[in-house]
């Protein structure tokens, strides 16, 4: 199994994305802390993982709660062991429209779950993960961080940050055995994207979210999920600080095309003809 002794935190995992995340790391060895805001949600999850036979518990937190984030993951330490994969999945998209009529509120909270609430999960299992000299971080980025996102500019901006969020994360843990990477997910037909295609605000101003499922465009959960096992095992340990991509196919990059990606400096925040600023960690 390739996460077999590994102690696995997924947020947002009692639907969707992060469930299907859950239940791959599960089936693949892992002993998995699912997390959500909606208690119920995630207990079901975890009691699917149960009946197939895997290691899983459930715990409700809000992951914008500092406080509440660390003493959850102190008590999943406590529960499963020491913390050895998390993927910051928990993600908020509900601030619709211009910035001049959009809710400020809804606004702001997307970029509070999104961005700030990744950031205090790493806080949070970090300082034991570089004790033990061992760890990953998966970060969900996507739609927002390679380019401009129309009435989607809270969301957008929350991903593009956690993009170059990874990496400086990244870079600043050279040398002590812990890496981050940022993952997209791909679009992949989820309550947040039903509620795109469902609500009044999102007919009117995310029209493009409807266009492309009616094209075909539709990412299945389930190659996610399999791309955070990939990275959890190892794999792409040489991406360390970078976007990995469900939809791209990743999951068949070879050594060379790896290689590739690193010589040339992509999947990562850069201004045009300007080299990038301090170091990157080049991984294991």
């Amino acid at each position: 199994m390739k996460l077999a002794n590994q102690v696995a935190v997924v947020t947002g995992a009692g639907r969707g994305i992060g469930r299907a995340i859950a239940e791959a790391q599960a089936r693949e060895g892992a002993s998995v802390a699912l997390t959500a805001r909606t208690g119920a949600e995630v207990e079901a999850a975890a009691a699917a993982i149960l009946a197939q036979g895997g290691v899983a518990r459930a715990y409700s937190v809000d992951v914008v709660d500092l406080a509440a984030v660390e003493a959850t993951f102190a008590t999943i330490e406590r529960d499963l062991g020491s913390i050895t994969l998390l993927t910051n999945n928990a993600g908020a998209f509900s601030g619709y429209g211009p910035i001049w009529s959009v809710d400020p509120d809804d606004w702001w909270r997307d970029i509070e779950t999104n961005l700030r609430g990744s950031f205090n999960c790493c806080r949070a299992a970090l300082p034991g993960m570089i004790a033990r000299r061992r760890g990953r971080i998966i970060n969900l980025s996507g739609g927002g961080a390679a380019g401009s996102f129309p009435n989607g500019s809270g969301y957008a901006t929350s991903k593009a940050g956690l993009l170059r969020f990874t990496e400086c994360v990244n870079d600043t843990l050279a040398g002590s055995g812990a890496l981050a990477f940022a993952m997209d997910p791909g679009l992949v037909l989820t309550s947040m994207t039903e509620r795109q295609l469902s609500s009044e605000a999102g007919r009117a101003y995310l029209a493009g979210t409807a266009k492309l499922f009616a094209e075909g465009v539709d990412v299945p959960p389930t190659l996610a999920a399999k791309l955070s096992v990939e990275i959890g095992s190892g794999r792409f340990d040489r991406l360390a600080g970078r976007m990995v991509m469900a939809a791209r196919g990743d999951l068949d990059l070879d050594e060379t095309e790896i290689e590739t990606i690193v010589a040339e400096d992509l999947r990562s925040l850069r201004v045009n003809g300007l080299p990038p600023e301090g170091g990157r960690q080049r991984g294991r």
